[in-house]
């Protein structure tokens, strides 16, 4: 209102702690429960410093307070970050889902595929040779720094090699080879720096199967973001993947205990020492509609010595099973779906339809825990909408071909939480599309 005194809050500070020191006397009466609310710079206070303090110095110290307040409070936030996500497929022209991670001082933005199946991260470094993308420049980060041969992480990668006086290692992701030197920079997710994180520096690879921006690890190992970040995030954490066909970043990695969702069931996470980096949980039947199929027990058995058993992956596309449990729920499925339709195949797909079809919906159930599928994670379509395919395989003939694979397709529109500490995994659905 115009003609209207306005005072700051300091001000009004200010003037009542003037006031108090014009006025000293204070209330000494017993006033029983009565609560009695002093400012701490009152006369009256208990906690008023012995020494009198001047007005710049009592600013300077509500400041100081104040500037240990917002430490505090920030504490509190870091353990709910929350990333966006979003399909990489739209983006980056990459089958994975991506994050934003901004790398070095200051921070340079890349695009990073989160990986629940590895641990150490990696992006394409300037000079690398085969890499395509955008890339991360060492040189421009204050915070940059090599790893020694002599440094403990430098064990803790996948095949080190110390040729020269700095670690490297190298990996196969797919059909892609790739050669990194091991690093330290800070990296920054939602609002949340860590500095002096482990990662693999690219410096060449080829094929292209990797994620053109890098990859940021999510296993269970000792390079991952729950290791190198547990006193931060405590090891736990949740994403819901969006539609593979999104265009915009609505799915969300919530990293850290706090706001978790509360009304989810779980089931418990298995340890392989062979494959420790992976998340096995105990698949005990499928049902198709409301049929649970005839499935071998060996086919879904957990067993550490082959690697046999079921996991999550977030970087797998469609979700793959042991030929025996495949063959089960895909005949089932055909059933239901109609016998007298005519079954074609496309390309890894082997029951596709070339008339619109209605899905029975598929269950998986472990200990504890159900997980009902419905049409939107079962069907795949073809971008022309002329064909429409079970959007599930068999698994490879290969060293995977005991392993179980729930992928991100079957994981879309879920929120998973990966507690690792209580050593469980809940599933809930959440349309985050």
């Amino acid at each position: 209102m115009k003609g209207t005194l306005s005072l700051s809050p300091l001000l009004i500070f200010l003037l009542f702690s003037l006031v108090q020191g014009l006025n000293p006397k204070c209330d000494t009466q017993d006033h029983g429960s009565t609560l009695q609310v002093f400012h701490v710079f009152s006369p009256c206070s208990p906690f008023r410093p012995s020494k009198a303090l001047s007005w710049a110095e009592s600013v300077l110290q509500l400041q100081a307070k104040d500037q240990a307040r917002l430490q505090f409070l920030a504490s509190m936030v870091a353990g709910r970050s929350i990333v966006p996500i979003a399909s990489g497929r739209q983006i980056i022209q990459s089958p994975t889902y991506i994050v934003r991670a901004k790398i070095g001082t200051p921070p340079q933005t890349l695009l990073m595929a989160m990986d629940t199946s590895n641990d150490a991260a990696w992006i394409p470094c300037t000079a690398c040779d085969g890499c395509t993308s955008t890339l991360f420049a060492p040189e421009k980060s204050t915070t940059f720094k090599n790893v020694s041969c002599g440094s403990s992480v430098c064990n803790q990668v996948p095949n080190p090699s110390c040729g020269t006086s700095a670690c490297t290692f190298n990996l196969t992701y797919g059909g892609s080879t790739i050669a990194a030197n091991v690093v330290q920079d800070t990296v920054t997710l939602a609002t949340d720096p860590v500095p002096g994180y482990t990662f693999g520096c690219v410096a060449k690879t080829t094929g292209s199967s990797a994620p053109p921006q890098g990859l940021l690890g999510l296993g269970r190992g000792p390079l991952s973001l729950l290791s190198q970040t547990q006193n931060l995030y405590q090891s736990t954490f949740s994403y819901c993947l969006p539609s593979f066909k999104s265009l915009n970043f609505s799915g969300s990695l919530r990293l850290g205990p706090i706001a978790q969702p509360k009304r989810i069931k779980f089931t418990p996470l298995l340890k392989n020492p062979r494959r420790s980096s992976l998340y096995y949980v105990n698949l005990v039947a499928i049902r198709v509609g409301r049929r649970i199929v005839d499935i071998p027990p060996a086919a879904l058995a957990f067993n550490p010595t082959t690697g046999a058993g079921t996991i999550f992956d977030s970087g797998t596309v469609f979700t793959r099973l042991v030929t025996p449990a495949y063959v089960a729920v895909r005949d089932e499925f055909r059933r239901r779906v109609g016998a007298n339709l005519t079954v074609t195949s496309l390309g890894g797909f082997d029951t596709c339809y070339s008339v619109p079809i209605v899905a029975p919906t598929i269950t998986f159930l472990f200990s504890g825990m159900n997980v009902t599928l419905p049409q939107d994670n079962i069907l795949i379509h073809s971008s022309a909408g002329s064909t429409t395919c079970f959007a599930m395989a068999a698994a490879p003939d290969n060293v995977n071909s005991v392993l179980n694979v729930i992928a991100n397709m079957q994981q879309q529109n879920h929120r998973l939480l990966y507690d690792v500490p209580n050593s469980r995994l809940g599933v809930a659905r959440e349309l985050c599309t």
